[in-house]
């Protein structure tokens, strides 16, 4: 029996009220309680009027746990059992509640969604229907006919094109293959079919930019006149490839964008130095995720127009990867024969470039493979004297790194002195891109000498030059100031131009005793050479020693000196890699003045190789070999004879003060080296 105070207390009968309007709140709430009420009313299985009868239903109505729930079945105190049964009930109401109120906020977002969504597509229907407007792809179909109707497309492209608007419209929008369509007839109607700029032949206007553009290079710019003449009378610039070949910064890029210039052609360029993926330049098949077509595809698309001027920069250095062979490729893209029908394996359908003005650049043309090679024409960019670096430097870099810099010509002045101590001290190269390094160099010193000093003018001079650009990088232009015996200077030529090339050959004095000695035939000569050299001055020097050992028995038949003599032959800087077929006539000549024991000639320079029977071989590279003698001091060079056309070709500057000889045989070349022992042998 319950020890509980009366059930007809205020307290009770309070707490009683509150507990039946809170269940009443929470049924109103939850209707799943509703038929429990119902049962309870209609089998009179509990009297609500008795608070321990009502403690017990309504705390069976909440989701109390079971320690809360027989707190309320052991608490014998009638006004604290309902307290605590009208606890349960608030935060079941409470909880009630807020599932309500989320739920009212969840479903008014999905009313309120599925209506917009509703009357969306019931004014895209309306729309459709009073011919406002059309759905996505409607859409997307009308602007790809748009976009081609002032194109003019071959008949297999139409054809192709027709095919794929019929299979978009069928496709879903949400499939992947629709979307390989959409992009596919992306690049397909972005293409500019029949589009053509108009050139510009006026051979004056192309002769003023040229002359803006670059200083001196006078060959060159015939040649491209030319070329452009040409293009005139045939009304077409098709059917040539050039290619600009010379040392780095000569300007092989920058002409062909005044090409495009003079023209009138819009201008694109990519290298294909390192590339070793067809796909670059043939493009990717469609099935590949991310696939587009290749970059001469791209140009047409970005330039808007069916014949641009196209620079290939860098063709010596193409490279071949696991992904097939890009100058096979290039054969079908540069071959005028070929190019009229390009096929891109993204686009799979023909393409003509075959107005597509091709220029291509390149240091050297030993990379390139000969079937490449034999469908450009070679214009060589040779490189600049000096007193064209210091015209290019007054009228081009110090103007430009004026610009650069924010240090105007009145504030900083750079004399000729000092530019001339930079070109022969600092920047030998044939090209100019140093030279535009050093000269930004002064420019940055200048600036932080006029901001930090506060410093109102700056001159720059040969007295104060290293201030700026650091002390000298070549302190002399000759290793011998006098050749001794057995050192001989040749010429050679290499990627960045033109350059000196001195042959040593030294022997012990034991040796050259033994030589010496009357009536003595030796035959324990020894030779060795060094000097980081390749396979074919190694085999050059081979002959060299050959020859020259059958040549002293015919000047001095008494010399018996590579009969016994250790002889080794060296070539400077040999932590540098040094090859070429043009050092033969500098190794005979080295070996004989070490032989004979007579220096050559001062002032003294050749070039040429020398066969075993003693004829001078032609070489290239004429032009800069002789640059390259003129600024070490040469007055005197050595030819081959089969090289007398490109020496006239020289402008005159280059020839100015040189003494020239060309030899057909090796008996030429002896007669100018060792011209006092020549005399006397004929004498």
């Amino acid at each position: 029996m319950l020890l509980a105070t009366a059930f007809n207390s205020d307290q009770v009968k309070a707490l009683s009220n509150e507990v039946i309007a809170t269940v009443r709140d929470i049924v109103a709430l939850n209707p799943m309680y509703r038929e429990n009420m119902q049962r309870v009313a209609e089998m009179g299985q509990r009297n609500l009027d008795n608070p321990v009868q009502l403690c017990d239903f309504a705390a069976a109505l909440t989701s109390g746990n079971p320690e809360e729930l027989q707190g309320i079945l052991e608490e014998m105190d009638v006004a604290e059992r309902l307290y605590k049964t009208l606890e349960l009930l608030k935060k079941e109401l409470l909880q009630l509640k807020l599932q309500a109120k989320i739920s009212e906020e969840v479903q008014e977002k999905l009313h309120k969604h599925n209506k917009e969504a509703l009357l969306r597509e019931q004014l895209k229907i309306i729309k459709k229907e009073l011919g406002i407007s059309k759905d996505d792809k409607d859409s997307l179909l009308e602007k790809y006919k748009a976009q081609l109707e002032n194109k003019t497309l071959p008949d297999d492209v139409k054809k192709v094109v027709d095919e794929e608007l019929n299979k978009l419209s069928m496709l879903d929008n949400h499939s992947y293959e629709f979307n390989t369509s959409r992009n596919y007839l992306d690049w397909l109607t972005t293409l500019p079919w029949g589009v053509y700029g108009e050139d510009n032949f006026d051979i004056e206007r192309a002769q003023a930019i040229l002359d803006e553009d670059h200083y001196g290079m006078k060959d060159v710019k015939d040649r491209v006149l030319e070329f452009i003449a040409v293009g005139k009378l045939r009304n077409s610039m098709h059917g040539k490839i050039l290619t600009f070949s010379g040392p780095p910064g000569v300007g092989k890029t920058s002409i062909a964008k005044s090409i495009a210039r003079a023209l009138n052609r819009e201008y694109y360029r990519f290298s294909v130095g390192g590339l070793h993926d067809v796909a670059e330049i043939k493009g990717h098949r469609r099935t590949y995720v991310g696939a587009m077509p290749g970059k001469p595809i791209q140009c047409l698309k970005t330039t808007g127009t069916q014949n641009p001027l196209i620079l290939l920069d860098e063709v010596d250095k193409i490279g071949r990867g696991v992904h097939g062979d890009p100058t096979s490729s290039l054969l079908e893209l540069l071959d005028p024969a070929q190019n009229s029908g390009f096929l891109d394996h993204y686009l799979d359908v023909p393409v003509d470039l075959s107005k597509v003005l091709f220029i291509c650049t390149a240091n050297v043309l030993d990379t390139i493979p000969g079937p490449l090679l034999d469908r450009m024409e070679i214009i060589q960019l040779s490189g600049y004297m000096a007193d064209e670096k210091r015209a290019i430097a007054k009228q081009y870099l110090i103007p430009e790194a004026q610009k650069t810099s924010g240090v105007t010509a009145e504030q900083l002045e750079i004399t000729d002195e000092a530019l001339d101590v930079l070109n022969r001290a600092y920047c030998r190269e044939s090209g100019v891109r140093n030279l535009e390094k050093h000269i930004d160099k002064i420019h940055r010193k200048a600036a932080l000498k006029l901001v930090r000093d506060n410093a109102k003018t700056l001159r720059v001079d040969a007295s104060n030059l290293s201030d700026y650009v650091g002390q000298p990088v070549f302190l002399s232009d000759r290793l011998y100031e006098q050749t001794p015996p057995g050192v001989v200077m040749g010429l050679a030529w290499t990627a960045m131009g033109g350059s000196t090339l001195y042959i040593e050959t030294v022997a012990s004095r034991a040796d050259r005793m033994k030589a010496t000695v009357p009536g003595e035939a030796r035959s324990d000569g020894r030779f060795g050479v060094t000097g980081s050299l390749g396979d074919v001055m190694k085999e050059s020097s081979t002959i060299a020693y050959t020859f020259a050992k059958h040549y002293l028995e015919k000047v001095d038949e008494k010399n018996g000196f590579f009969n016994s003599a250790s002889v080794s032959l060296h070539v400077p800087e040999g932590a540098t890699p040094k090859d070429g077929p043009s050092a033969g006539c500098t190794m005979v000549t080295a070996l004989l003045s070490l032989a004979l024991d007579k220096p050559v000639r001062q002032n003294f320079a050749m070039t040429g190789e020398v066969s075993l029977t003693g004829r001078v071989l032609r070489v290239g590279g004429i032009k800069e070999k002789v640059l390259a003698a003129k600024r070490s001091g040469v007055t005197c060079v050595v030819l081959p004879y089969t090289n007398e056309m490109d020496w006239q070709e020289l402008p005159d500057q280059v020839k100015e003060g040189l003494e020239v000889h060309f030899a057909k045989t090796y008996d030429d070349v002896y007669k100018v080296a060792f011209a006092d022992a020549a005399a006397a042998q004929q004498e």
